[in-house]
C-alpha cells in the first residue's frame, strides 16, 4: 500500500482563491477586510510565517499590518501594541505572533486582545465557545485547517477513532474539540495522548485517523500506525542535511516514507497542514468582518 499524499498546498490555494472571491464583494461594499500581525523580536520561523501571511493576504486583496517590535520590548509595550489594534477600525482581525521572548507573560497579551478580533482563536472567551460549539467561535487556525483538509478530501469522520498526539493549547486540545463535534468534520471517538501516556504505541495503532503534533522529528513509526489509517502530520522540524543548499532540510513528526507505505493517506511536510494554517487565518478574517458588521457568518 502506498498513501495517497493530501495536497495542503493545492487546497489552501482553493480556500485563499474563494476568500478572495468573497473579499471583492466586500470591497464592493465599501468594506476592505484587515488583517494584523504583532511580531515580537527576529524569530526566524516567525519571521516566515508573518512573511507569507501578508503576501496571502495582499493576493486575497485584504489590508494587511504587521507591527513589530523589537525582542526587548517590554510586556507594557506589547500590550500597548494590542491596545491600538483593538482600537483600529480597519484592522478587522489580528494575532500575536508567539512564541514571544521569555520576560513577557504571553497569557496576559492574548487575553488582552479583543475577542471579536482574535482570529487565532486563543482568548478565553472563543476557546470556551470552541468547547461549546458556539459557531461564532474562532476557530484556531491549525485544527481548523486539518478538519477542512479531511472535508474537502472526502474522508469520513462520523464514527471514526481520532488519535490525536499532542495536547497543546495550540493544536492539540482544540483539536479534540473539533473532531468531537457534532456535524461535519467531526462526530469522531477521539483520545487525546500526551507525554504521560501508556504504551503510546498501541494507542495510535487503534486510530482511523491518527493527528501528530508532539514536535519531535519522525517521532511516528511505521510500526505505531494501524494499515489503512489516515496520518495527519502538524509537525515541522528542521533537521541537518549537509547536501541540502541551507544546511537542514525540514521533516515532520511523521517518519513519512515507512509510514506512507502503511497508511490510506498522509499529509507531506512541507505542502501538507502549514498551507491549510494560513488559508484558514484568512477564513477567520472574513468570519470576523460578518459579525462586526451583523452579516450572517457562513461556513
Amino acid at each position: 500500500m502506498t498513501a495517497r499524499r493530501l495536497d495542503g498546498a493545492a487546497l489552501g490555494k482553493t480556500i485563499r482563491e474563494e476568500v478572495a472571491a468573497e473579499v471583492a464583494l466586500l470591497v464592493a461594499d465599501g468594506i476592505r477586510p484587515g488583517l494584523g500581525v504583532i511580531l515580537v523580536g527576529e524569530d526566524p520561523a516567525s519571521e516566515v510565517y508573518v512573511r507569507n501571511k501578508g503576501r496571502a493576504c495582499e493576493e486575497a486583496g485584504m489590508k494587511s499590518v504587521t507591527r513589530r517590535l523589537d525582542g526587548t520590548a517590554s510586556e507594557e509595550e506589547i500590550l500597548a501594541a494590542v491596545d491600538d489594534l483593538n482600537a483600529d477600525e480597519s484592522i478587522h482581525g489580528f494575532l500575536v505572533q508567539t512564541p514571544l521572548p521569555k520576560h513577557v507573560d504571553t497569557e496576559r497579551v492574548l487575553r488582552r486582545v479583543d475577542p471579536s478580533k482574535d482570529v487565532d482563536g486563543f482568548h478565553p472567551l472563543n476557546v470556551g465557545k470552541l468547547v461549546l460549539g458556539d459557531p461564532t467561535a474562532f476557530k484556531p487556525a491549525t485544527p481548523s485547517g486539518v478538519v477542512q483538509m479531511l472535508l474537502r478530501e472526502g474522508i469520513e469522520t462520523a464514527g471514526a477513532h481520532a488519535v490525536i498526539v499532542g495536547r497543546s493549547t495550540i493544536v492539540g486540545r482544540p483539536m479534540a474539540n473539533l473532531l468531537i463535534q457534532n456535524g461535519p468534520g467531526g462526530n469522531c471517538t477521539t483520545t487525546v495522548c500526551h507525554s504521560r501516556s501508556r504504551d503510546l504505541p498501541s494507542i495510535t495503532r487503534q486510530a482511523d485517523i491518527l493527528v501528530v503534533a508532539i514536535g519531535r522529528a519522525k517521532f511516528v513509526t511505521a510500526d505505531m500506525v494501524k494499515p489503512g489509517a489516515v496520518v495527519i502530520d502538524v509537525g515541522i522540524n528542521r533537521v541537518e542535511d549537509a547536501t541540502a543548499k541551507r544546511g537542514y532540510r525540514l521533516v515532520g513528526d511523521v517518519d513519512f516514507e515507512p509510514v506512507a507505505e502503511v497508511a490510506s493517506a498522509i499529509t507531506p511536510v512541507p505542502g501538507g497542514v502549514g498551507p491549510m494554517t494560513i488559508a484558514m487565518l484568512m477564513v477567520n478574517t472574513l468570519q470576523a468582518v460578518r459579525q462586526q458588521a451583523g452579516l450572517p457568518v457562513g461556513k
